[in-house]
């Protein structure tokens, strides 16, 4: 039996274990590396190639059944269950969620690959003919499969997981936290440490090979567009530069930098996303959207599991058993962030949101920018732009935006937004890090979040001039094995523990109705009713009914051999039943203010003044319940104890 936790873990610190090694193993590994690069590069290529021929069927099979069980969770009755407390709200906007979450997720790989990719799988498909028709129907449909439901749906398993245990069940937002169901509170010892201390490293390499490759791109774009020379010298003043501006971030915070930067990108992506179609054949990628979704769909389960056994071909490790270990290797980063941005959301507006929203965004994106690429190639005679992509796919971009009207203007606008995605990738990286090095806890140290932030650009630096970016991109992707193998025990640990919660749920359907008032006067009803109390009355009536009610159901309890505390803190009163294994009893009472509703009129128009009142509200373990019981008796309020009470010992009943 699983028993979810209640307590509430609060260790506003610094993790100095996951702070000291992972810095050193990171030191270790990068001098290895810098020192042996050949050596390296050579080992762990071996070791992937190794991977991907005898456990290729593993990935398909295991991103496979990641996905079904995401969709199953966002079609299923968990759906309604809130990540936090019951009484939860989103943090951010709807806009601002997605755009930070695409910033993190794809967003410049969509800027990389948008163009190459289908003109890459057009040159050379896994069955067709090249430079064919079909070749560019089977482009797109595979590059749908690369970046469509399967990539999301990682994402979203691991952020779904550490944002249920995090926010639902008042555990750390670091990634220890997926590890509840297997080790239980033993994630709180070194165990979790080393779990962390991991996720530290995994995302620091992650984020330092993207930052080494981006600055290569970012340094063919300047050569491209005003002819800056590619060499070391140009490309460490872009990583300085990209280090400066995620820096300004950092010290902005989330709710500043990454949101706003986030925002910025977006809309200047929509806007070239649209710039594309007006100025491209419209009608023609129109309709090559609808196709390409349609071909997408319909052969979704035949690619998930099409391995090509019956031929002899390396299309398939090198493109999908590729991209579905990077996913995974990235997916303790990205998950981390996209939880941390997403608390007070149910489940199913958080799987939509992830999952289905960037998915259609990113189809549109593939559709306008890969097949207006192919188009030029196969019907305008562009042969060029192939060229150039098989010479140096970075390129890509800027050699298609070339075809277009205004082509100087929008190649830079591209540029800008290449930057900015590694700004906010990096920045998002540094927070992502620096939580996980400090119990979770968001608002450190500003030293802190520097430190890392400047780790990225060292280690970037360093890595590019003495070599050994591609070394440890592969480690980073054989790593996702092991991840792999723990990432679906931890999906089956939130199943249990979601249904757990369900069974609960049931259970509090289940029980007789308390009265709401010490007595049946419809006036004295009624007054209470209109009655807005402030804080110093609330407080009062828990000091004066609430206090002592929960006292004598405690003493109660005591009487009947069943271990209680009362807790009592400024705001609120807090009765906690101990069941040992099970799920412990929550019933606290919380002054929380509101503003008062608009029921008074003068002269026929509302009072505009705007009054704040309190109310004393019944938390139970899963959060606000809703109902307010200020001015009820004492006896009603047992009353209310006890039937709270008896819905939880029916729900500890179900689960036997």
């Amino acid at each position: 039996m699983i028993k979810i936790p209640t307590i509430s873990f609060n260790a506003n610190k610094l993790n100095r274990g996951v702070f000291a090694s992972a810095s050193l193993v990171i030191f270790l590994l990068v001098g290895i590396t810098v020192l042996f690069p050949e050596y390296m590069e050579a080992l762990f290529s071996e070791l992937q190639k190794t991977l991907i021929n005898t456990a290729g069927w593993f990935y398909v099979l295991s991103v496979a059944g990641i996905l079904v069980a995401v969709v199953y969770l966002c079609v299923s009755r968990h759906g309604h269950i809130k990540l936090g407390p019951d009484h939860a709200e989103a943090d951010y906007s709807q806009l601002s969620w997605l755009a930070m979450l695409f910033s993190a997720g794809m967003g410049i790989g969509l800027m990389f690959f948008g163009v190459a990719e289908p003109v890459m799988h057009y040159v050379a498909p896994p069955t067709a003919d090249p430079y064919s028709v079909e070749a560019t129907r089977e482009a797109l449909k595979m590059t749908f499969f690369h970046w469509g439901l399967h990539g999301w749906a990682i994402y979203a398993v691991v952020a779904l997981i550490l944002a249920y245990f995090s926010f639902r069940h008042n555990l750390p937002l670091t990634l220890r936290s997926a590890f509840h169901p297997l080790i239980g509170d033993k994630i709180h010892t070194w165990r979790g440490d080393i779990i962390d201390t991991f996720a530290v490293i995994s995302t620091i390499f992650g984020v330092t090979t993207s930052l080494g490759f981006g600055v290569m791109q970012i340094n063919s774009g300047l050569n491209y567009l005003f002819d800056i020379e590619v060499a070391q010298s140009v490309q460490l003043m872009i990583i300085v530069f990209i280090i400066a501006l995620a820096l300004i971030s950092v010290c902005s915070g989330l709710d500043k930098g990454i949101k706003r930067l986030s925002q910025l990108n977006m809309l200047m992506a929509v806007g070239l996303l649209l710039f594309v179609l007006i100025a491209g054949p419209s009608i023609f990628l129109l309709q090559a959207l609808v196709q390409n979704t349609g071909a997408y769909l319909s052969d979704i389960v035949h690619n998930t599991f099409n391995l090509f056994a019956y031929q002899k071909t390396d299309w398939l490790g090198g493109w999908t058993i590729f991209y579905w270990a990077w996913w995974l290797a990235w997916s303790p980063f990205v998950g981390m962030f996209i939880a941390r941005i997403s608390r007070g959301r149910t489940i199913r507006e958080f799987l939509i949101g992830v999952l289905f929203i960037p998915s259609g965004f990113t189809f549109a994106w593939m559709t306008f920018f890969g097949n207006s690429a192919i188009d030029l190639i196969h019907v305008q005679g562009v042969t060029q732009l192939a060229d150039t992509v098989a010479a140096d796919s970075s390129l890509a971009l800027f050699a298609f935006l070339e075809s277009l009207p205004f082509s100087q203007i929008v190649s830079f606008i591209g540029l800008i937004m290449v930057i900015i995605f590694f700004v906010t990738s990096c920045d998002s990286g540094a927070m992502v890090v620096d939580m996980l090095s400090s119990y979770g806890e968001n608002n450190t140290p500003l030293w802190q979040r520097f430190y890392w932030t400047l780790g990225i650009g060292v280690v970037a630096t360093i890595l590019l001039l003495n070599g050994g970016l591609s070394a440890l991109q592969t480690m980073s992707i054989v790593s996702a094995l092991p991840f792999t193998v723990v990432l679906i025990v931890a999906i089956y640990g939130m199943f249990t523990a979601l249904r757990i919660e369900s069974t609960k749920q049931q259970s509090m359907n289940v029980a007789m109705q308390s009265p709401t008032t010490s007595s049946g006067d419809w006036r004295q009803r009624l007054a209470t009713i209109v009655n807005f109390p402030s804080k110093s009355k609330v407080l009062l009536f828990l000091n004066k009914k609430v206090e002592p009610a929960l006292q004598q159901v405690s003493s109660e309890l005591n009487n009947n051999h069943i271990a209680t505390a009362i807790t009592t803190e400024t705001d609120r009163v807090i009765l906690t039943v101990s069941h040992v294994e099970q799920p412990d009893f929550i019933y606290a009472v919380r002054a929380r203010t509101h503003l008062q509703p608009d029921l008074l009129e003068e002269n026929g128009e509302q009072q505009d003044e705007e009054q704040s009142y309190y109310r004393a509200e019944v938390h139970l373990a899963e959060g606000g319940q809703g109902y307010d019981i200020m001015s009820w008796s004492e006896d009603c309020i047992i009353n209310d104890v006890v039937e709270q009470y008896q819905k939880h010992v029916h729900f500890l009943h179900l689960l036997k």
